[in-house]
């Protein structure tokens, strides 16, 4: 592996540790603001998933209005004909999945698919080009690319679908709604008779039960999608490291390189479109009266 920082020479170890460093900035206990030194500082800021995350959410709103305020009826264009692709494709979904009456969750759920599968995009970028330029010519010593690789933006994303859940639980069926979902299923408790006794601990049992459940929708959320765009990545580095350490010439190289590239825009999609179906699968239970 080549040199890095005139230190020796840079192992794969080194190469891989290197590319999953995100740039951080933190408080020390000085009181003042570090960069790259926040390591076990749960108040770190990830600057670069930040960074990507929201430059690729105004490309999508950017993207999207300028498609919006150029359509026309008589000779659509390339781009017109493709966001009306996506936005019908989402639109038919949240028509199919959801059994309520909201205006927002059809926006939501287009918001969601583009922004999620344009951060999923970012992981076909060689993963060498960015955090190289980066380092050359701004003098960033680390750079991730794929805010959907950060375990952080994934589960701000799932919190926030999170708080839409108890938002549309409270609103269709009230507080009461939303404790007797938590307490009195999936196990009924009696109702009258000697069976009363055992209502406390039934309803314990149920509210332990369903609390989990409910909690595990956001967690499930965030690592599912975490998991497999970090697996993508890492595979990604694996095959630049072949290469750079010359156990795969250019051509197998970029034939492997490629073929992954080409298996991964299935993941990249699939992965936004399950975050999309499920967080309106979610909020569809939560609207519903039953």
């Amino acid at each position: 592996m080549a040199s890095e920082g005139g230190h020796g020479p840079q192992t794969s170890s080194d190469y891989i540790s290197h590319h999953l460093q995100n740039l951080q900035v933190c408080k020390a206990d000085s009181g003042e603001w570090v960069w790259n030194q926040c390591a076990g500082n749960p108040m770190a800021i990830n600057v670069d998933s930040m960074f990507w995350s929201v430059i690729l959410g105004v490309f999508f709103v950017v993207l999207f209005r300028l498609v919006a305020n150029k359509t026309s009826k008589d000779k659509p264009g390339k781009w017109q004909a493709f966001v009306e692709i996506v936005v019908e494709f989402v639109n038919n979904s949240v028509k199919d999945t959801f059994h309520g009456k909201s205006r927002l969750i059809a926006p939501l759920g287009l918001t969601i698919f583009v922004w999620v599968f344009l951060m999923n995009l970012m992981d076909l970028v060689p993963v060498d080009w960015i955090p190289e330029f980066a380092k050359r010519v701004l003098g960033i010593e680390y750079m991730k690319v794929v805010p959907s690789t950060d375990v952080n933006i994934t589960f701000g994303m799932s919190i926030a679908v999170f708080v839409l859940i108890l938002f549309y639980t409270i609103k269709n069926k009230g507080v009461t709604g939303l404790i007797g979902e938590l307490t009195l299923h999936p196990i009924a408790p009696p109702t009258k008779g000697l069976g009363l006794i055992a209502a406390p601990v039934i309803i314990a049992f149920n509210f332990i039960l369903e609390s989990v459940a409910l909690l595990a929708k956001p967690v499930s959320l965030s690592l599912r999608l975490f998991g497999n765009m970090f697996a993508g990545e890492l595979i990604f580095i694996l095959i630049a490291i072949m290469f750079s350490g010359g156990l795969l010439m250019g051509t197998g190289a970029g034939i492997l390189h490629l073929g992954w590239a080409i298996f991964h825009v299935l993941i990249i999609t699939l992965q936004a479109f399950i975050f999309m179906m499920l967080t309106i699968v979610y909020l569809s239970l939560a609207s519903e009266s039953h």
